[in-house]
């Protein structure tokens, strides 16, 4: 019986103390592997300083990126087969064991070696966190918890460039990642201690294939941007063979996908529209916020002479800009049902933002770059966070889940093609302009080792400082200039999107996929069991709710009565006291409403024991079958007919939240155990 079914899981489950610790414990794993798409930005240019490589600094940030997007899936799948708890701790090990390794990394080689590894365990922290917080918090609750998961992004999205460049100026660059070590060791002693071992293990299909031939493609055009046109002429041998090495292997991964029995990313997504121009726009947008924040710092501490500290201060505007739109647009959203709107008013914001940004030089004021960064981070937050809902409210149940996996993961594409395209462009373009100041720079001047270490400018006259600082101005400068025609192509592509009227499960919003360039690998009944959650969470106060089923099931029965009949119904026989200790009040207050459910013949008292009764049973059925078609009502247009799977979510949500324990403070006398109003 699904009852009994549901009331096993909730006695297997984490409460009160515990339940806070492992959330606790959670959390601190998320802000790590969120924080380190963002705390290394304000950092880059000490740590190029002090390692060299200049040319490979866009790496830094790429290796993490693509090592995170390409290892998610994998870890949910695995996550499913083994056991979450055992991968969730090989993540956390893997993420630390890459941390310690990039802060004694003694070259820039070593660096993007070991950030990789870092990405590879950040990828399984994020996928592996989301769906631990399903087994382990009851469905009622589920909503509320996993809003403070999408708060973590804001967090880190905000937090991230300020703690980078504090951490420089105060300790070492090498503590931006020595400090997951700490917090590390911490959420992997939490969880050694106090998670259950969650989630049934299933076989799965993994699509190991897949995965690795997206990180060849992948890798390979993010060297074409990288080195084209600056290490190799774009005619060269190298340049051409990877261009169309990289080719083949898409090709070679489309076709894998279509063949594969659970494919990373089902080819049919692709035929529709809404998913195919949400994806492209989600890269465009992905492209311009990691660009930004990885070339802004430069900007500000090589050209302005801030510290790393307050390169992260001056990024707040585009950070919070980020935040406050992203937020504000769901609200709007799911108050007036039209989304289309956003995306169409963001891009141009975000181009013009970039256009603003192309302008600046070395004396532009504070003032102004605040401004920019602000409107930069306004327009991608507009954007950011509708594109899932656009997608999440086109698309089939059986997709649901894929797709909103799918427009993340080009988020993070464009993340790493962004970062790598600015690079390409802001290296060429420097070169340009030092080779311009040779011929009027005096003998002894190195431009490649300014290059390198833009400290060794103090060493240089007054007129040859400004020359340079004027050199890396500009090419920064052209960075955000042909960043311009990227966002005008999302502009245009906005006007293409279809509007449908919204679902109702789409407008519980999870503002953790619209930060950042998280990558997110979850399942249609995931997104599904989520967004219901959340639904649930915005009900009616619990005495209403139990008070419409009644009058939904035809049961003349005040509220607590209605919920101790449900809670016995699930426990099949129940002791008094015990059911009073679940609904957390006296024995005496809880009396009145049992003696209702014994007058009536619906329960029985056998001793200390209360025993559901045959007529009781029943009328327990239709309550829990009043408060299903509620839950129906809500998945309109997903044809839970149809899918199986989706029927058994709204079953099991219907079992486990009705008669649920935090609901038994209905218990406690208001107005005393009378009839329900009707």
């Amino acid at each position: 019986m699904a009852a009994d079914t549901a009331t096993g899981v909730e006695q297997g489950m984490p409460k009160g103390r515990d339940l806070y610790v492992v959330l606790g414990a959670l959390m601190l794993a998320m802000l790590l592997a969120a924080l380190d798409q963002t705390i290394v930005s304000t950092a880059l240019p000490t740590i190029v300083s002090d390692l060299g490589g200049f040319s490979h600094l866009t790496w830094v940030v790429t290796a993490y990126l693509l090592a995170a997007t390409a290892s998610t899936p994998l870890w949910g799948k695995l996550g499913d087969q083994y056991g979450r708890k055992r991968l969730f701790q090989t993540s956390i090990v893997v993420f630390l064991a890459g941390s310690a390794l990039c802060g004694l990394s003694r070259d820039m080689a070593e660096l993007i070696t070991f950030r990789a590894v870092q990405g590879l365990g950040g990828g399984g922290l994020m996928v592996l966190v989301v769906a631990i917080v399903g087994d382990v918090v009851p469905p009622r609750e589920r909503g509320r918890y996993q809003g403070l998961f999408g708060a973590v992004f804001g967090v880190s999205s905000v937090c991230g460039p300020l703690l980078g460049g504090w951490f420089v100026d105060s300790l070492s660059w090498r503590w931006v990642f020595y400090v997951n070590l700490p917090i590390g060791v911490l959420a992997l002693m939490v969880t050694s201690a106090v998670l259950p071992a969650t989630g049934g293990r299933e076989r799965q299909r993994i699509d190991y294939l897949g995965a690795l031939l997206i990180i060849g493609w992948a890798v390979g055009l993010v060297l074409v941007a990288t080195w084209g046109g600056t290490q190799y002429a774009w005619s060269s041998g190298p340049i051409i063979g990877l261009a169309v090495a990289s080719a083949v292997l898409l090709v070679a991964w489309v076709l894998v996908e279509r063949r594969a029995a659970e494919p990373i990313m089902p080819p049919r997504l692709f035929a529709d529209r809404v998913f195919s121009l949400a994806s492209a726009i989600s890269f465009a947008v992905g492209f311009a916020m990691f660009g930004a924040l990885t070339f802004l710092p430069i900007l500000l501490q090589v050209v302005h002479g801030v510290s790393p500290t307050l390169s992260g201060v001056h990024l707040l505007p585009m950070m919070v800009g980020m935040l406050v739109s992203s937020i504000g647009s769901g609200q709007l959203i799911t108050r007036f049902g039209h989304y289309k709107i956003f995306p169409v008013v963001g891009t141009p914001i975000i181009a013009l933002a970039l256009y603003l940004c192309s302008r600046l030089d070395e004396n532009a004021s504070t003032l102004s770059m605040s401004l920019r960064f602000a409107l930069l981070g306004f327009g991608i937050g507009m954007v950011m966070q509708v594109l899932v809902i656009a997608v999440q409210n086109a698309v089939s149940y059986r997709d649901l889940g894929a797709a909103t996996s799918g427009v993340t993961f080009f988020r993070q594409i464009g993340g790493a093609f962004g970062v790598a395209v600015f690079g390409s462009v802001f290296s060429s373009r420097l070169a340009v302009h030092f080779e311009e100041l040779v011929r009027i720079l005096p003998p002894g001047f190195d431009p490649s080792a300014v290059q390198r270490n833009p400290r060794l400018l103090d060493r240089y006259p007054p007129e040859v400082q400004r020359g340079v600082l004027n050199a890396y101005s500009q090419a920064i400068d052209s960075v955000f200039f042909w960043a311009v025609p990227v966002a005008v192509v999302a502009f245009v592509l906005t006007w293409f999107l279809r509007e449908v009227p919204l679902r109702a499960t789409v407008q519980a919003h999870d503002y953790g996929e619209g930060f950042g360039a998280a990558p997110t690998v979850r399942s249609s009944r995931h997104e599904m069991e989520r967004a219901l959650s959340e639904l649930m969470r915005r009900d009616v106060e619990a005495r209403r709710l139990y008070e419409r089923l009644g009058a939904h099931a035809g049961v003349a029965l005040p509220a607590g009565s209605v919920w101790a009949l449900c809670r016995i119904a699930k426990d099949g026989s129940v002791r008094g006291s015990d059911l009073a200790a679940r609904a957390g009040v006296p024995v005496e207050h809880g009396r009145p409403y049992v003696d209702r459910l014994v007058d009536a013949g619906y329960v029985q008292r056998q001793g200390e024991m209360l025993v559901i009764t045959g007529s009781g049973q029943a009328v327990a059925d239709r309550l829990f079958a009043a408060r299903r078609q509620g839950l129906a009502r809500l998945v309109d247009g997903w044809e839970p007919e149809e899918h199986p799977e989706l029927a058994d979510v709204l079953t099991r949500l219907t079992e486990a939240s009705v008669g649920d324990e935090a609901d038994g403070a209905i218990l406690r006398p208001e107005s005393g155990p009378g009839t329900p109003r009707a």
